[in-house]
């Protein structure tokens, strides 16, 4: 598995980014759609399922948070777009997301991340990826756990303080200053 310090993946895929029409209810993203910009590009199993959509609407309630910083999300999975679509139209929570659902169906990125699954699906693992495209967190749990966004949050503040953050620091705390 690609980890801190390594250079995120070359990657162009399709994505869901709406549900209104099929004439804007994709686009094609890859490095260079957000170039010099923040990255956090969270992975999920499988769409219609039962964890994941939890996940999906909390970084959804705080995208917000994450375009202050300027950090783009982005959700991925190996399913097709049009499943991506499909579980937009059916779940409610889903809906009006405000970030793309990248379509890895090729599995060429879970893959160049080390993120594929023996089960052929992508792991819960989510990456934080500074302006240069250089991995700078790492965040996996087991398919059953969901993850925390507001500490993915946290982490990305305490990244671009660029100082040394204790245990449990928050935006506008103290850092540390070494003697």
């Amino acid at each position: 598995m690609l980890t801190i310090g390594d250079k995120f993946p070359q990657f162009k895929v399709k994505a869901t980014v709406g549900i209104d029409n099929l004439g804007t209810a994709f686009a094609d993203i890859d490095n260079e759609t957000y170039k010099g910009k923040w990255l956090c590009v969270f992975f999920y199993p499988k769409d219609f399922t039962f964890v994941c959509p939890t996940e999906i609407k909390g970084f959804a309630d705080m995208n917000q948070q994450f375009l202050d910083r300027d950090c783009q999300i982005l959700a991925a999975s190996t399913d097709s777009e049009f499943v991506h679509l499909a579980w937009r139209k059916d779940h409610k929570d889903l809906r009006d997301l405000p970030f793309p659902m990248l379509a890895d169906i090729k599995k060429e990125l879970t893959t160049a991340l080390g993120i594929l699954g023996e089960d052929g699906v992508a792991q819960r693992a989510t990456f934080l990826v500074d302006p240069d495209g250089i991995i700078r967190f790492v965040y996996v749990t087991d398919g059953s756990v969901g993850r925390n966004p507001q500490e993915v949050l946290r982490v990305l503040d305490a990244l671009q303080t660029d100082e040394l953050c204790p245990c449990n620091w928050h935006k506008g705390e103290e850092t540390l200053k070494v003697a």
